[in-house]
């Protein structure tokens, strides 16, 4: 049963080394370090936000939506403006009539071509709509897509948000492997210390010592050797893992700041604190308010459609062939060489109304989805920290309820080691002693990694950032 425990122990403290980044890693080799290079809890996160592929492509995500706020933006000053250029050879012209000018030569009904008078045509046209009035289409177009980029904003937060807790719980990994990797190598010396001793009293024919207890302490110290192997692995693994995430070139090896797993600043204030917290800082809830926002003015936007929009319209077109003259009466145009403008108003209107009433009605039916989804979204946030409140109060009580035990067994093994050097000690209690303090050991620092990861899970259930958290 005793091993059974341990092997449990060593087993959460293996499988917390991995979190959410396990796969990328498994292809790495072990670093052959010549450096080391001290990281502390700040330049860890920032450096593993930095090279995040996840929260890189949310941001991604906020600079799409910020192009689509400055093309709804471009809408207001002549949104649509056309240019085409043809370009070509051509033959002049010649009239047989005499007397008549090159102006007038649209009265030659036999004017033909000039064959042996060749020239470059050129012709360009542009159009351009400037709109006057349309309804508010074009204003909350914009505001639509202003709130559309508040959303991407806050959805990229909550990304970020997420990768910092993940963060927050590799660096405490890293310092719970460093932790497991000490008790085990001071306890590896009090292992030595009693095999010499039964050595001893084998060789001298101790009366006391039981047959039994040799091969129980065989046992105990083949166990104890596994324990360390897995540890010893464990932090193997996550060294590959920290210089994955701080792209290590091979010849450097990052570690924590700290060298030992202590508890983080926190005292665990009312539920209702968090709770109003929660509802304040968000950004799930502030993104989904933002979508909320933006369909409402999309939706303003395709009703607008149902009104004829006033535009201002602009169009010039220029035509030039050397060897072509232009006409002069107003009422007959060269194609190939000539020159217009015009400006007007006009009135658009799209006469497809069940298409917008459709239109209208998608509109209805995605703001009521994005509404519930905020009621859906509500209801999962005080699940999530009503659950995280529970588990950071038993991590709290149970970290604080071991140290008291692991000092219970403290004293415990001072006793059977004190009766044991007397003579007057038996092996098994010994063993027994000694392997309950290392249990309690590993146990304590399980329980403040699991305190720390339950405080930052609580954290990032109230909105607030595990960047505040600071350790004792």
């Amino acid at each position: 049963m005793k091993k059974k425990k341990t092997e449990k122990k060593i087993t959460d403290v293996h499988r917390n080394l991995f979190l959410s980044l396990l796969l990328p890693f498994l292809l790495l080799n072990t670093a052959q370090a010549q450096d080391t290079l001290k990281v502390n809890l700040q330049d860890f996160i920032d450096r593993g936000i930095e090279r995040s592929g996840q929260v890189s492509y949310e941001e991604h995500s906020v600079s799409m939506s910020e192009n689509r706020v400055q093309q709804a933006r471009n809408q207001r000053i002549l949104p649509r403006v056309e240019f085409n250029s043809q370009h070509g050879v051509v033959p002049g012209v010649k009239s047989e009539v005499d007397g008549l000018s090159k102006g007038e030569y649209y009265l030659d009904p036999d004017l033909e071509n000039d064959w042996e008078d060749w020239g470059i045509f050129t012709r360009a046209e542009i159009n351009a709509i400037q709109p006057v009035y349309t309804w508010g289409a074009i204003n909350n177009a914009i505001e639509a897509a202003e709130s559309g980029a508040k959303a991407a904003e806050y959805q990229f937060s909550a990304v970020t948000a997420e990768a910092e807790v993940q963060l927050f719980e590799l660096y405490y990994s890293y310092l719970l492997a460093i932790e497991v990797e000490r008790i085990l190598s001071e306890a590896e010396d009090q292992v030595a210390k009693i095999e010499r001793q039964i050595d001893e009293m084998v060789d001298e024919g101790d009366p006391d010592l039981k047959e039994a207890d040799v091969f129980q302490f065989e046992i105990f110290k083949t166990e104890f050797e596994v324990q360390k192997v897995e540890v010893e692995e464990s932090l193997a693994s996550i060294t590959r893992i920290w210089n994955y995430v701080m792209d290590g070139e091979g010849d450097v090896v990052y570690e924590p700041e700290e060298s030992f797993l202590d508890p983080v600043a926190f005292d665990l204030e009312a539920y209702d604190y968090y709770q109003q917290t929660a509802v304040a800082n968000r950004p799930e809830l502030k993104g989904v308010d933002a979508g909320i926002e933006a369909l409402e003015k999309g939706k303003d936007a395709v009703k607008a459609q149902q009104f004829p929009a006033l535009f201002l319209g602009i169009s010039g077109s220029y035509a030039n062939t050397p060897n072509r003259p232009r006409q002069t009466n107003p009422f007959i145009i060269n194609n190939t060489n000539y020159a217009s403008a015009a400006v007007g108003f006009g009135i658009r209107q799209n006469l497809n109304f069940r298409s917008i009433r459709n239109e209208m009605e998608r509109a209805d039916i995605e703001f009521n989805r994005v509404r519930d989804l905020k009621d859906a979204l509500m209801d999962g946030i005080y699940l999530e920290l009503n659950e995280n409140y529970r588990e950071a109060s038993v991590a709290e009580t149970r970290a604080n309820q071991t140290q008291e035990a692991l000092s219970t067994a403290r004293n415990w093994v001072r006793h059977e080691q004190l009766n044991y050097d007397i003579g007057f000690g038996d092996v098994e209690d010994l063993l027994d002693a000694m392997q309950k303090e290392l249990e309690l050991r590993v146990e304590l620092k399980q329980n403040v990694f699991d305190l720390n990861k339950k405080v930052a899970a609580l954290y990032r259930a109230s909105g607030i950032s595990v960047k505040q958290l600071s350790v004792n």
